[in-house]
């Protein structure tokens, strides 16, 4: 028998009612709740290893360490991201998974340095297409999104239609200063990074050190690399 399971299409009166179901609950709560209401094999989580990855990462190693969690290599990360990326699987047992885009494209924006002329396009190519094949398996998209990282973080709801996958941000409401408590009580590790000033971490072409978001996308309006618009 086939462990496929066929990807459910969630209606607006259920995106409603997860909502309200899910704003009471803490993060961790909801992570134990969304296998309840989602098979293991209908949930999709990615993470970027980045500034304060290991918040969520422990979170979901300690609910379900069977998860898989899908790594997007860019093939532009620091060699911190990279490290820190192993640390955190050792540490937490993760099972990773990366997900590249294919070769041909990206060895173009490396000869044509795309991310100096429209990093759009360059993050279409490395970071947006390589996931947009394998979310058409899945029915929720897990992320660490929290609402006080941008504009556009805030205007979010735990669970949203985003075409036809359904993001989920068990983190959306936690606080900075949340975050930052629970990350110094379980001691959990920062990228190496952060001790330099990155609070945001993507690509090292485009990543400089700044406050939140404010050091991506260097001299560009961009805040947002397109995978959660």
């Amino acid at each position: 028998m086939s462990s496929i399971t066929e990807k459910r299409i969630i209606s607006k009166r259920e995106i409603e009612s997860l909502n309200k179901k899910y704003k009471l609950l803490s993060a961790k709560d909801r992570i134990h709740s969304l296998y309840k209401d989602f098979s293991v094999s209908e949930v999709m989580v990615t993470s970027s290893f980045a500034a304060t990855s290991a918040f969520l990462l422990k979170l979901f190693s300690e609910v379900n360490p069977e998860q898989l969690i899908h790594f997007i290599d860019t093939g532009y990360h620091f060699d911190e991201t990279l490290r820190y990326k192993k640390q955190l699987t050792n540490t937490y047992n993760l099972n990773v998974k990366s997900v590249s885009a294919l070769k041909h494209e990206h060895e173009f924006t490396t000869q044509d340095k795309t991310w100096t002329k429209n990093p759009d396009f360059c993050c279409s190519i490395n970071k947006v297409k390589p996931l947009e094949v394998i979310k058409e398996k899945y029915t929720v998209w897990v992320s660490g999104l929290m609402e006080w990282q941008s504009d556009h973080r805030k205007t979010l709801d735990i669970f949203e239609q985003r075409g036809e996958i359904l993001k989920f941000y068990p983190l959306l409401d936690v606080s900075k200063k949340e975050r930052d408590a629970y990350i110094a009580k379980h001691n959990l590790p920062f990228h190496p990074l952060v001790a330099k000033g990155y609070h945001s971490i993507g690509c090292k072409h485009c990543t400089v050190p700044g406050k939140d978001r404010s050091g991506r996308w260097n001299n560009n309006p961009k805040t947002e690399c397109g995978l959660h618009l």
